[in-house]
């Protein structure tokens, strides 16, 4: 499938799901003498986030990293299904179908590296950033023009609601 027809897609999207490291931040971490580790996220990602699951969406973070802070981060965006330490996110992500009763046809991926790679293979509309590695962008239907950790999931999420009107619209901002 082609850039131009990952547009039919879009319409029909219920789920996105989000690695952390390389996609929700730039991949980049910032160690600590008392071991402690550091990643950044950015904050036009994080409207976005919020704006999804307002407006009815499912966010589900598989992720290999493992942080109380990035957990933090994430459910004060309101996410909620989060799975950290994942080393296999294939089962993980298809449990969570599973249990949930979405089908991979309305599910949106965004990973970035060799850990996404089954994933990326299990779901209709497999994305990535700018910066992800060259064995994942061939799987991507879509290609974000945007590197991981500087707007990557805005774009895609707002794409998606755009297509369903979900955007603009007149509660989209009523907080």
């Amino acid at each position: 499938m082609t850039q131009a027809n990952f547009k039919t897609l879009l319409p029909h999207i219920k789920l996105f799901v989000f690695d952390v490291d390389g996609v929700l931040s730039d991949g980049s971490v910032i160690c600590f003498n008392n071991d402690e580790q550091v990643r950044s996220f950015n904050i036009k990602d994080g409207y976005a986030l919020q704006l999804a699951i307002k407006k009815g969406f499912r966010i589900l973070i598989i992720s290999g990293g493992n942080s109380e802070a990035v957990v933090k981060r994430l459910e004060k965006l309101g996410i909620t299904d989060i799975f950290m330490g994942v080393e296999h996110k294939l089962p993980v992500l298809t449990q969570y179908l599973l249990e949930n009763k979405i089908l991979p046809q309305h599910t949106l991926y965004m990973g970035d590296d060799i850990p996404d790679y089954e994933c990326l293979r299990h779901v209709a509309a497999p994305t990535c950033p700018a910066d992800a590695a060259n064995d994942i962008k061939p799987l991507c239907i879509y290609v974000s023009q945007i590197k991981g950790g500087q707007g990557c999931v805005r774009d895609i999420i707002e794409q998606v609601l755009k297509a369903q009107n979900f955007w603009l619209d007149h509660d989209a901002h009523a907080w």
